[in-house]
């Protein structure tokens, strides 16, 4: 058996890892590259508020990764550092409750790199390597070979950030998967090898297409700030009017009687992502449904301006409350970082706990463990041969 092979846990050994249960407890996240946009809202804002009303988990950890994001952006650490009240200011105007929820810092919370540097033991450069998600990231920003460590190491950051808190559950997209895979080997590994103490996550997936990739704005792309063809949360309705107008359509409709296409028409994605049959009674109320308005658009005679206008008036509805919630909160910009630091200290005491009951599984407990005092003690008591 290769050094590879002992060390990654394969999913016939997953049988024979002791179990750890926990209570019903989600870890999840963003990197504060920027504020956040309705493809945030819709892929994981919205169900992250419902999450923590539903009363099915008994902790809910949300983190702002600025240590995860500072992994590409070293040499830019003022733009981390100005995109945490931001991605904040966010959470809170959606509706994360920080009574609810717990909301941290990551770089606030030096236990989980110490459970990094010991996580690090358990992971061949091979197994990093062959990481999908961590292949295709490389590719996307260029790095080539010279990928930064820091980077090229985040699943095993990221696996330390989920154990710490004892997650049970983490929310992700597809193209996550391979990431929260290597978390799940970690655990089964360091279980097996040291004992029963670490959480192995499960995956919660988000359903619906719209809720797994909302376009941006040219229909093409994911939202995305680098591509400058997003919709923030915290725009004003005349900026949100304006985007919209340059919305990408169907290039074949050009006019309206023209029969035209609904799906890849990114008006369309965003109306199926957040519009509701109430919403037609309120605004176009000669269709009784989405699928009314699709079926007359494909057989031609609907305008794209209309389709619009209405797409206009349904974000507006969605985002006029959660930007005046973030008015409310943009007012108090110390209490918004006295709520951060509130959620960094419950943090820092949840994980302080798991590094405890790590060091104590791997034996490197040794102010802690009277017991092996009092052995070397008696040993050496003996004439110092244990």
């Amino acid at each position: 058996m290769t050094e590879e092979m002992k060390h990654d846990v394969s999913n016939e050994d997953a049988s024979q890892v002791p179990k750890v249960e926990a209570p019903p407890t989600i870890l999840t996240g963003d990197r504060p590259t920027g504020k956040l946009h309705l493809g945030h809202y819709v892929g994981s804002l919205r169900e992250r508020v419902r999450l923590q009303n539903s009363g099915e988990y008994e902790k809910i950890f949300i983190m702002i990764a600025d240590a995860q994001a500072l992994t590409d952006n070293a040499d830019n650490p003022e733009k981390v550092r100005q995109n945490i009240i931001e991605v904040a200011l966010d959470y809170f105007s959606c509706g994360i409750d920080p009574e609810k929820t717990t909301v941290l810092i990551q770089s606030q919370v030096p236990q989980l790199y110490e459970l990094t540097a010991y996580y690090m033991n358990l992971v061949t450069v091979a197994r990093v390597q062959r990481n999908p998600t961590v292949k295709s990231e490389i590719q996307m920003r260029g790095f080539n070979a010279d990928v930064p460590v820091g980077f090229f190491t985040y699943p095993i950051s990221q696996a330390s950030d989920i154990t710490a808190f004892k997650a049970t559950t983490v929310p992700v997209g597809e193209d996550q998967l391979p990431m929260l895979e290597q978390t799940r080997e970690i655990v089964r590994s360091f279980n097996r090898t040291y004992g029963p103490v670490l959480v192995e996550p499960e995956a919660l997936i988000p359903s619906g297409e719209a809720a797994k990739r909302l376009p941006g704005l040219d229909g093409k792309s994911k939202m995305s700030k680098s591509l400058n063809n997003g919709i923030y949360l915290s725009d004003s309705p005349d900026t949100i009017a304006d985007k919209i107008k340059q919305m990408y359509t169907d290039e074949g409709h050009l006019r309206i009687d023209d029969p035209g296409k609904v799906e890849g028409n990114a008006v369309f994605t965003y109306l199926d992502a957040f519009c509701e049959d109430r919403h037609f009674e309120a605004y176009l109320p000669e269709y009784a449904n989405l699928s009314e308005m699709k079926e007359h658009y494909r057989r031609g005679g609907l305008g794209d301006v209309k389709c619009k206008k209405l797409l206009q008036a349904v974000l507006e509805e969605t985002l006029e409350p959660i930007r005046a919630r973030r008015h409310e909160f943009e007012a108090d910009i110390p209490g918004v970082y006295q709520l951060l630091e509130q959620g960094c200290e419950t943090a820092r005491a949840v994980a302080a706990e798991t590094l405890d009951q790590v060091k104590d599984a791997m034996k490197i407990n040794y102010f802690s463990d009277a017991s092996l005092i009092e052995e070397q003690v008696a040993a050496y008591a003996k004439g110092g041969e244990r």
